[in-house]
């Protein structure tokens, strides 16, 4: 795994070190960098009516030879484009930057049709002419704006201007009656193609809009806009209203789910957490029952331990068989306890005596000898002594440690 890993951190880096500005590739042509400098255009470009020319000079329109081979920096190559740029966006401005970069020294003038010619020949424009003029005036690329340029080019406007080439894509523009109102300026050298861009157009916005008109409508209407300025009737105006409300409902519902979610994440996540110290917890509970109570605990080894101390207690260890036996000296006279009389223990009469009296004996003194074991050292009747079974041999100095037969 490891490994796997490695190799695909090393891979990451190396496709990261091979990647140019913004995630470009060699294939996509990485544009070489280049210094940074603060020059830069201040101004819009100029209209062609506020602009001095010399026309004591004579204009001698350049080839495409000379053209790309490059021109004297005072004498540039004066490329003219034209355009309705409504809703000018950026496949306009990239059409006027390749018109730019069609030759070394290049020129750029920009004819803006108005909305007479555009109304009569194209339609209905979003915006008006002079903010289409003021739009290309702010392109970069451009040098000079011809406000109410011509729908088709004559000879006379090409001279007014000194244009020497007219760049617009290669497509056919067929408009005023003509299948191509450029015909006559490929015919007569004059035209340089460039490439439409893909995917952006003014048809394309307005489509948009149209399609999205409701919602454009409501956004506008929330923002202060009257249902006149927009040209909303009063019912739906109403609908529109109501669409915002339901649309804040579901967006609080929305929100609400979401939070719900995260705090039900938020609690799996803690519930996995105690649940875990649970378990962590619980095996160390189980594993201190199991030592204190289980099979090997210490509380079973305790068990034995008492065990045996309390049978130790009650029960003495027995005597060695062969532990020498005791010699007792003969008494000279006996005495039976509660009598006052001495006779002999193999007496009958005396046996009998003592075995009734042994029913009438209520307590016993013990004494340990050195072989461990206990011998009974006399047994008298309640409220009588020990001194008082020897009689009076226990006091004239008798064996007072010898066992009494019951």
């Amino acid at each position: 795994m490891d490994a796997q890993n490695s190799a695909k951190v090393n891979t990451r880096k190396r496709r990261k070190e091979t990647l140019g500005p913004n995630g470009a590739t060699e294939e996509d042509g990485i544009p070489s960098k280049m210094p940074r400098c603060a020059i830069g255009l201040r101004q819009p470009a100029p209209f062609s009516d506020e602009i001095e020319v010399d026309f004591s000079k004579p204009y001698v329109r350049v080839t495409m030879e000379e053209a790309s081979r490059g021109t004297p920096c005072e004498r540039p190559v004066r490329v003219y484009a034209d355009g309705i740029f409504d809703l000018f966006h950026s496949g306009h401005a990239r059409a006027l930057m390749q018109a730019k970069n069609l030759f070394p020294n290049t020129y750029l003038i920009v004819g803006v049709c108005s909305d007479e010619l555009t109304h009569n020949f194209k339609g209905f424009t979003v915006m008006n002419e002079n903010e289409r003029y003021d739009a290309v005036q702010h392109c970069r690329y451009v040098d000079e704006v011809v406000r109410n340029a011509p729908w088709t080019l004559t000879p006379e406007f090409l001279a007014e201007h000194r244009i020497d080439f007219v760049a617009h894509d290669d497509i056919p523009y067929s408009s005023a009656g003509s299948d191509d109102v450029y015909k006559h300026i490929k015919e007569a050298g004059m035209f340089a193609p460039t490439q439409r861009t893909e995917g952006i157009s003014t048809s394309d916005i307005i489509t948009r809009i149209v399609r999205d008109y409701d919602v454009y409508a409501r956004r506008n209407l929330q923002r202060g806009y009257t249902a006149k300025e927009l040209n909303v009737s009063f019912i739906n105006e109403k609908k529109y209203h109501l669409q915002e409300r339901v649309d804040k409902v579901k967006k609080k519902v929305k929100d609400v789910e979401e939070k719900s979610k995260e705090f039900v994440q938020k609690v799996e996540e803690k519930s996995i957490d105690l649940i875990q110290k649970w378990e962590e917890k619980s095996r160390e509970f189980i594993g201190s029952f199991l030592e204190m109570f289980g099979p090997e605990g210490a509380l079973k080894h305790m068990l034995k331990e008492g065990k045996g101390r309390m049978l130790q207690a009650i029960s003495p260890r027995q005597s060695p068989s062969n532990s020498p036996t005791r010699e007792r000296s003969p008494s000279p006279s006996f005495r039976w306890p509660f009598s006052g009389k001495t006779s002999p223990p193999s007496s009958p009469t005396n046996l009998s005596r003592h075995k009734s009296a042994a029913y009438d004996i209520r307590y016993s003194y013990l004494e340990q000898n050195k072989f461990g074991s206990y011998v009974l050292l006399a047994q008298v009747q309640p409220g009588l002594t020990k001194n008082d079974a020897y009689g009076p041999q226990s006091q004239q100095g008798g064996h007072t440690k010898e066992s009494v037969d019951p």
